[in-house]
């Protein structure tokens, strides 16, 4: 059974606009409303908005002003007075109010927010256009965002500095659920299902790091505490093997990366170590396939790596396989098939939108179809044999999650309970759900979301003969 937004059509490819978005664009720009748009276009508004979603991730913009001011800034639409994209300038066909120069002061000082609907009134219609007139001459849009955040954005190993930035919005999405909280907000945590249970390990939080285990048990919904890693760590991984958690290196108090391998066994409540990494490591990729453990890229004290560390249990010891593509930091990785999906990332500080799978049997990468938008610090999960990237805001802002579908090679748009930049989570599938613990939006999150991929379930009777 699809999720409620199989019913979209015109998914994203690339960062590009697609001829599709380019018309919403510039019907945007005449400042119709969604349903106007839709009208106009024969669409659905639901499709709209998930377009326009698109265009503002695809434009990094947070509001239909914005979209206007870039729309206008590339040539994409005239309008009356402005600047064009060949240094034109426009015959002015309609007067601008006197009220744009308080306009522009108003939104300097609004919060940033996602605005698709309502229509504009048509004051406001020229208001808009004489605001972007305005922003045009002044230079505003040529200005790099990232350039206006730098006091607000994370460093890369680290998002302690950041302390007091601006939260990001949550949706209250209802196809998302917030569970019962962790006991202590933290990011860049490890997080992986067992059996009914997922366990949280380790992180960062606003005292530093921390090896605080906490374990959700999903029969009885509610949290415990188990035995804290010995080692605390945060960008850091977690996957399940032989019954034990495996947690490769990660980032140390110290600010350092480590080589320590420690597995931990719920059922007993005891942590051990085993053969440490080649090389230290934290912010990789992790995942396992055929009973072994994949460590993929990450950061090794120079930069970030495009190494490939593989673990066997049988011999306890770590070799090496073929290298990613690029060397990247805070990727996901997730198995499907008799593959690894090495998504996203972040390496030459900025995200990447990357696709990269790894074929175990023949020991050989190819690529995939990149996501929509570039994450980086995102978590993969699989379920129901697709992907699904979740969050992994970082300069970006973003606004929803990605599905992909390994048969049609393709990624489509999938809920998120938060928007802007939402990213080191821990994140687990378990049973036909979706679990994401923690994270950073401006803060550090203690939050439980849950998401069901299939909300709706077959009864099938038993038949006697």
């Amino acid at each position: 059974m699809s999720d409620p937004y199989d019913d979209y059509i015109e998914r994203p490819t690339n960062t590009e606009l697609s001829e599709r978005e380019l018309e919403i664009l510039k019907l945007l720009a005449t400042g119709l409303s969604n349903k106007e748009i839709a009208s106009q276009l024969f669409l659905s508004i639901n499709t709209v908005k998930v377009h326009l979603r698109n265009i503002f991730a695809k434009l990094g913009v947070q509001s239909r002003t914005e979209a206007t001011l870039i729309a206008i800034q590339r040539g994409y639409v005239t309008v009356p007075g402005a600047i064009t994209a060949n240094g034109e300038a426009a015959v002015a066909s309609e007067p601008i109010g006197t009220g744009v120069q308080t306009e522009v002061a108003a939104l300097a000082a609004a919060p940033p927010t996602i605005e698709i609907e309502p229509a504009l009134p048509v004051k406001r219609r020229i208001a808009l256009m004489g605001l972007a007139i305005m922003a045009i001459g002044l230079a505003v849009i040529a200005a790099p965002r990232g350039s206006a955040q730098s006091s607000g954005q994370a460093q890369p190993f680290s998002d302690s500095a950041s302390a007091g930035a601006a939260s990001v919005m949550q949706t209250g999405d209802s196809v998302w659920q917030q569970l019962s909280t962790m006991s202590l907000p933290r990011g860049r945590l490890a997080a992986t299902a067992i059996g009914s249970q997922i366990v949280a390990i380790g992180g960062e939080t606003s005292n530093g790091i921390t090896g605080l285990v906490e374990i959700w048990d999903g029969n009885r919904q509610q949290w415990d505490t188990g035995q804290n890693k010995p080692t605390p760590v945060a960008n850091v991984g977690a996957v399940v093997l032989n019954g034990q958690i495996i947690v490769p290196g990660g980032y140390t108090a110290a600010g350092t990366p480590t080589a320590i391998v420690e597995a931990y066994d719920v059922v007993s409540d005891v942590w051990t170590s085993l053969g440490a990494l080649p090389a230290p490591r934290f912010a990789y990729a992790i995942a396992t396939y055929a009973d072994k453990v994949y460590v993929f890229g990450g950061w090794g004290g120079q930069g970030y790596a495009n190494s490939t560390f593989i673990y066997d249990p049988k011999t306890k010891r770590w070799t090496t396989g073929a290298p990613l593509p690029i060397g990247r930091g805070f990727a996901g990785a997730a198995t499907l098939g008799d593959a690894i999906y090495v998504v996203g990332g972040y390496a030459d500080d900025h995200e990447l939108d990357r696709c990269d799978r790894y074929l175990p049997q023949e020991d050989r990468w190819e690529a995939c179809a990149p996501m929509s938008v570039a994450r980086g610090g995102l978590s993969v999960v699989p379920i129901g044999g697709r992907l699904y990237a979740i969050g992994g805001g970082w300069t970006g802002y973003l606004t929803f999650n990605e599905r992909y579908d390994p048969g049609t090679d393709s990624w489509s748009v999938a809920p998120s309970p938060f928007t802007g930049q939402w990213r080191g989570m821990g994140a687990a599938s378990l049973g036909n759900d979706i679990y994401t613990l923690g994270g950073w939006n401006g803060q550090y999150l203690n939050v439980l979301e849950k998401y069901s991929p299939f909300p709706f379930s077959i009864y099938v009777p038993a038949t006697t003969k």
